[in-house]
């Protein structure tokens, strides 16, 4: 069953970078950025994690926290974090349960091939932990923009 808008955004709990447990449920009274991503050091994937490292700022100015999620490990996501200067969380989805919770992880094609995969997804939580906004067509060079506008 797909999520909607209005409705409670599932919690879950994954690691960080650091190994640390990170609960969605900690961050109740603040709006939440959950980007799923398929893949670090990549280029989408890096163009959209440095264009929301550039607008950080603006972002936090706004109330948001930002949580990137995909199913690289720990360090991974540390190198990720280090090459980058990324100034946000990255969570560790190896097991592919947040993943599966959100509805990101499906069938994709490349090259006349299919193959599961993470299908890059943004959920905006407001500060109640619902979903305010989702996006499914997210520009990589430009996505701060795409959340600054809800």
């Amino acid at each position: 069953m797909a999520l909607t808008i209005g409705q409670k955004a599932p919690d879950f709990t994954g690691n960080d970078q650091d190994g640390n447990p990170v609960n969605l449920a900690d961050f109740k009274g603040k709006k939440v950025v959950l980007y799923f991503y398929p893949k670090d050091n990549t280029p989408g994937c890096t163009a959209q994690a440095c264009n929301l490292r550039d607008n950080y700022q603006e972002l936090q100015n706004k109330g948001y926290v930002i949580l990137g999620v995909s199913i690289d490990n720990e360090k991974s996501h540390q190198k990720f974090i280090q090459k980058q200067n990324l100034p946000f969380t990255l969570i560790a989805d190896t097991d592919k349960k947040i993943n599966e919770l959100y509805g990101v992880w499906k069938e994709k094609s490349m090259y006349g091939r299919t193959y599961m995969g993470t299908v890059r997804t943004t959920f905006i939580i407001d500060e109640n932990g619902n979903l305010e906004q989702i996006i499914d067509k997210v520009k990589t060079k430009d996505h701060s923009s795409q959340i600054l506008v809800s």
